[in-house]
This record gives structure tokens, C-alpha cells and sequence, in this order.
């Protein structure tokens, strides 16, 4: 039989495979109907068990491991089908519809936003990027950066959530979690180390070098290379700028970035010292309340799963059943249990993507936990 031939055959069983999942998928919306009126669970086990299981006994050996896969595909389809249905009530569906009806066209170029560090830290540099004409005020920890937002005494706060090089923020990942709060607006912004010294000291006197512990890490070949300094850590890199100005001291510098050169009088012995030049920090804006901005594709989750094998693989699989990319997945330990973690997730996708309310609703209901931590857009710095 030749290509050509084979390839009609082929496009004519696609044609029946088409019309007949549209058959299935019509008879799903009549199964959620009666559900949703006997008020039925959506997943029924034994069914789908006894459904995989005619299939494998009647696909051979040769088939089996992939009709599997096509049909589980298929019956995550039709729960999420299903739950667009049942879940209209769900908190995730709740929070999707406010969203939307508070979705804003521009996002806004000034607004009173708090800010962790002090003048000359890469969160004010990520800040005045994201709000041009914005009113930065300063705290000293993100807990207290959460607390102004949360307590409505500034409207947007600004948070680092994660370095290419030296990995995530931790301490911002549970603060995210803070109920009322969205995610509206993440930045990327390239850090370049520099170390900052007294403008009369020469780079052989350094004994010790204050900055921030991810600076250390971002920069370790290079402090290696000093040999014998002492590295003190600072709440941030501007902190530490400024505690090195105020030592006036040659043997004394900081690592931070070169604006905190002019800003607290120092100099810049070393340029460039991060170990990695793709040296690139993600900020995120968080706002009160269920908000989103026009042109929002990043959607940020945390979830939990049942400590059982393959719970996280079948989360997973609800994503994939829609042909949303994931572009994002750390696990972060449950404070207070042995070895529980949480999943932050990150999706290409828009609340107004076909099919999303159904999947979030899906995940909320199957998942031991589950939060929509904002839809959001990110910039380039």
C-alpha cells in the first residue's frame, strides 16, 4: 500500500475519531446534568477502573501501555468538562469570576508601594521599573512588606521571589499564601554584582565584605578567590552598602549593586562579579484583593497532594489533559510535618483561557489544599 493511501486511511479514522469524541463529550454534559442534580461526586473510581481496565484487556499487548494513556487523557477531559459544570460554586470559580469583574486595561504607572530594603536595593530598582512615578516605601523584612499591603496601608507591595542562579526566595513562597492578596505583575531583571569599597582603599586590605546571602552565593568564586575574608550578612545589599560606608574603614566593603557606589560614597574595586553573567532576579507585585490587569498569561498556584504514589503525577496530568504549559514546579516543605511539601506552580495561561474555571475547580477539589495566587503579566527589565 502506498504513503499517499495510508495517509487517506489515516485522515479518514481521524474524522471518526473527531466525530466520535464530540458523541462522548455530548453525552458527558447529560452525565454532569443528572450529577449535578442528584448531587453526585464528579469522580467516580470504580468507573474509570473498570472502564481502564476493558481497555487494557481488549487492546493487546502491543497497544496496551498507549490506549492507557489515551483513554486516562480522555476521562481527565471529561471530569474537567464535568467540573466546569458542577464547580461553578468553588472557590477557585468564585475568584476567576471576581477577577474578571474587577479586571483592569493598563496597569498602573504610580501607586504607594512598599518596598523591601532601603534606597539602592534591587527590589527599589524592580520597583521604580514597574511604577515609574510610584510613592516607594521602605521595609525592613517581606513579612512587613505583606503586612502593609494586606493592611491596605499601600496599595502594591514588591517582592524577589527567585534568582537564576542561586535558586528561590523561600520566605516569600508562605507569604504569598496570605489570604486576600493577588499576585498582579512580575518583573525580570538582570543583577550585576559589583564590589563597593572606600574610595581610597586598595582591594589587598579587604578583610571583610558585608552583603546579602544570596549575593554571597551568586558571588562565592569570586569571594574564593580573596581568600581569608570574612562574609557578614545583611538584610539586603543596600544594607550592606551602606554599613560599609559607615565603617570608614579600608579594610571593610560590600557587595551590592553600582548605584549604592554613588548613593553611600564608595567605589567600585570589582565590577561584574556574580559567577554567572545570565544573572537574572524575578520580582513579584502583590495587591489586596481578587485583581488581575488586560494581557495577563502567567497564573501562579499552590497546591498540596495526598502523600501517595503517583498523586502528583495525576495533579500534573489534569494540567497536561489541557494543553497548558507548566512552566514552573518547586516543592517547598509544609512547616511543622515531616517531610509534607506544597507545589508552587506557574501555568502559560489567562483566566479567560476555554476550560481553565473547569480545571482550577478540578484542582481544588482533587488536591488536599489549593490557591489561585494571581493571573499576571511579566516584564523584561
Amino acid at each position: 500500500m502506498e504513503l499517499s493511501e495510508i495517509r487517506n486511511q489515516l485522515d479518514h479514522v481521524d474524522s471518526e475519531l473527531l466525530r466520535l469524541f464530540l458523541e462522548r463529550m455530548a453525552l458527558v454534559d447529560q452525565v454532569a446534568d443528572i450529577k449535578k442534580e442528584t448531587h453526585q461526586p464528579l469522580y467516580d473510581p470504580k468507573r474509570e477502573r473498570e472502564i481502564l481496565a476493558k481497555i487494557h484487556e481488549s487492546s493487546g499487548a502491543s497497544y496496551a501501555s498507549s490506549a492507557d494513556q489515551f483513554f486516562r487523557t480522555l476521562l481527565e477531559l471529561s471530569r474537567a468538562r464535568q467540573a466546569a459544570q458542577l464547580f461553578i460554586g468553588s472557590v477557585a470559580a468564585s475568584r476567576v469570576a471576581e477577577m474578571c469583574a474587577r479586571e483592569q486595561a493598563v496597569f498602573p504607572q504610580t501607586g504607594r508601594v512598599a518596598c523591601f530594603g532601603i534606597e539602592g536595593s534591587n527590589a527599589q530598582m524592580a520597583a521604580d521599573k514597574l511604577f515609574p512615578r510610584g510613592d516607594l516605601v521602605f521595609f525592613d523584612s517581606f513579612s512587613a512588606v505583606v503586612g502593609a499591603v494586606k493592611a491596605g496601608l499601600c496599595q502594591f507591595g514588591v517582592l524577589p521571589i527567585e534568582n537564576s542562579s542561586n535558586g528561590s526566595v523561600r520566605a516569600v513562597y508562605e507569604l504569598l499564601r496570605t489570604p486576600d492578596l493577588s499576585i498582579v505583575r512580575g518583573i525580570r531583571l538582570k543583577i550585576r554584582h559589583v564590589l563597593l569599597a572606600q574610595k581610597d582603599a586598595d582591594i589587598s586590605q579587604i578583610r571583610t565584605i558585608y552583603t546579602h546571602e544570596q549575593a554571597a552565593g551568586q558571588c562565592n568564586k569570586f569571594l574564593s578567590s580573596l581568600g581569608g575574608v570574612d562574609v557578614v550578612p545583611c538584610s539586603s545589599t543596600a544594607h550592606a552598602a551602606r554599613r560599609a560606608a559607615e565603617a570608614h574603614d579600608p579594610s571593610v566593603a560590600a557587595i551590592a549593586s553600582e548605584a549604592c557606589a554613588k548613593l553611600y560614597g564608595l567605589r567600585v574595586a570589582a565590577d561584574e562579579i556574580q559567577n554567572n553573567p545570565n544573572n537574572d532576579t524575578r520580582f513579584l507585585c502583590i495587591t489586596k484583593g481578587a485583581v488581575c490587569y488586560a494581557g495577563a498569561d502567567r497564573m501562579s498556584l499552590v497546591l498540596s497532594c495526598e502523600n501517595e504514589a503517583g498523586a502528583l503525577f495525576h495533579t500534573i496530568s489534569k494540567i497536561s489533559a489541557h494543553g497548558i504549559n507548566m512552566c514552573k514546579l518547586e516543592s517547598v516543605s509544609i512547616p511543622g510535618t515531616n517531610f509534607s511539601y506544597r507545589f508552587y506552580v506557574d501555568l502559560d495561561a489567562s483566566i479567560h483561557q476555554e476550560g481553565i474555571v473547569g480545571l482550577l475547580s478540578i484542582l481544588e477539589h482533587s488536591c488536599e489544599s489549593f490557591q489561585l495566587l494571581g493571573n499576571y503579566s511579566e516584564l523584561i527589565g
